[in-house]
């Protein structure tokens, strides 16, 4: 993953292609955070180009320099779309990009956080820190550490949430359950009358056929 100063990223998911990134200074003391949960293996480092970088399992999940091109649009298009966005469901986003832009909105009042890996939030907060570490204790959010595809079948869910973004990870390890047709029926009963859900849907270059 990490050789001779760079980061160098090839997934399945990506057949045919590898991605690569220089550490800071070429140096392995541009990684800032590097430990294996019970999930899966988390990194984040200090890149020559795109500031910090957060991997999981030796995927790419953003950098610092781009990441809000994703995460704006993720969270202000919906909730600019629904007319009275006030209970919101994040589920993955433990990075805090997703949280930072959903608490911009004061309409909103009650903000549940799915993430089922701890040790995301701890690195997120720690070194990552896209959203100021005081963000995680806004007195609206709701931090529940539990797999998210179990936690929206919970009856009393039912109908209860305006929006839901789901900024999951790709559909490998503990993510692979979000992908599947049965969490997407979940979502839809968990959300009031004319809710909106937002998910991260892959590549359509890459995975049409996943994405049908």
């Amino acid at each position: 993953m990490i050789e001779n100063g760079w980061f160098n990223e090839t997934a399945p998911m990506w057949p045919g292609q590898k991605f690569s990134l220089a550490l800071e200074g070429f140096s392995k003391d541009s990684i800032l955070f590097h430990k294996k949960s019970k999930f899966q293996d988390i990194l984040v480092f200090r890149s020559a180009q795109y500031g910090k970088v957060f991997v999981i399992d030796g995927i790419l999940q953003l950098t610092e320099r781009d990441e809000f091109a994703f995460h704006e649009m993720m969270a202000h298009v919906p909730l600019l779309s629904h007319p009275n966005p006030e209970r919101v469901l994040i589920v993955g986003g433990g990075d805090g990009g997703v949280l930072r832009e959903v608490c911009r909105h004061s309409q909103v009042k009650e903000i549940v956080l799915a993430e089922i890996d701890e040790m995301v939030i701890e690195a997120s907060k720690e070194h990552l820190q896209l959203a100021p570490p005081e963000l995680f204790d806004d007195p609206r959010l709701t931090i529940v550490h539990e797999d998210a595809a179990e936690y929206v079948r919970d009856p009393s869910l039912v109908g209860y949430f305006d929006v839901i973004l789901a900024d999951t990870l790709d559909p490998l390890g503990p993510a692979e359950s979000l992908f599947e047709p049965e969490f997407y029926e979940a979502m839809h009963v968990a959300l009031r009358h004319n809710g909106i859900i937002c998910t991260q849907g892959e590549s359509m270059w890459i995975h049409l056929e996943l994405i049908r």
